[in-house]
């Protein structure tokens, strides 16, 4: 009887061998691959390329950054984001996480916003709510509209940065920067007014300045010649 079962036996275990030794091998290649990488990937020190570029070129038009634009990030850079981060109320560690990016105004892996304007980010829609929200949230939603559509003619206008952050943290050109209003918890009404500016709405009639008359002396922006009055504020070009 063994005899007739043998070749049966034989075969059997030779198949459990193949399968103990396939076990074996298997978990030995699965700790050879690479792990995938977990850790947003973000700009510091030692890296390179263009998004280092951008964040050089827009802190030196800012003031923050004196060296070369050189599309690498070594010391210079890291103390210039350093002292954009401390200006801003972010943690001062020379990192430019996701969060300081979305300060500077460069996109951190966000799809672009459908508007009349190219190439705006979700950062700088975000960006817009805030500054809106910080310049113009006791004014009527047309006042908040018209902020915004301040800031974005100041973008197309070839004296001004070419950016929505480059607009929005030129150095002096929006008292909530100074006073730290930027910080502030975003009004929802902000939102729906900068979607609804960069849509192309412009209340303004393609001003790029405005003032409060009751809290500002400056004689200059008062000598600018006024095109509309929305709530509180003047718009000027």
């Amino acid at each position: 009887m063994i005899s007739k079962w043998y070749p049966a036996i034989k075969a059997l275990v030779l198949l459990a061998l193949n399968v103990l030794i396939l076990l074996s091998i298997l978990p030995a290649q699965q700790a050879e691959a690479p792990a995938e990488q977990s850790t947003p990937v973000v700009s510091q020190y030692g890296s390179k390329g263009d998004e280092v570029l951008k964040i050089q070129q827009r802190l030196k038009a800012w003031g923050y950054f004196d060296g070369p634009i050189t599309g690498n990030y070594g010391a210079l850079t890291t103390e210039a984001v350093k002292k954009f981060q401390k200006a801003h109320g972010l943690t001062p560690d020379g990192v430019a996480n996701k969060e300081t990016l979305e300060k500077i105004g460069l996109p951190s892996g966000s799809s672009s916003s459908s508007s009349s304007h190219a190439s705006v980010s979700d950062s700088d829609y975000h960006l817009l709510a805030r500054i809106i929200s910080a310049e113009a949230r006791g004014e009527p939603y047309t006042g908040q509209v018209a902020v915004g559509a301040v800031v974005l003619n100041r973008v197309e206008h070839p004296s001004f940065p070419d950016s929505v952050a480059g607009v929005v943290y030129q150095p002096g050109a929006f008292t909530a920067i100074t006073d730290g209003q930027i910080n502030e918890p975003i009004a929802e009404s902000s939102y729906r007014a900068a979607k609804e500016a960069l849509n192309g709405s412009d209340p303004t009639g393609g001003a790029i300045y405005y003032f409060n008359p009751d809290k500002t002396s400056n004689r200059w922006i008062r000598s600018r010649p006024v095109i509309t009055q929305i709530g509180s504020h003047l718009f000027c070009s």
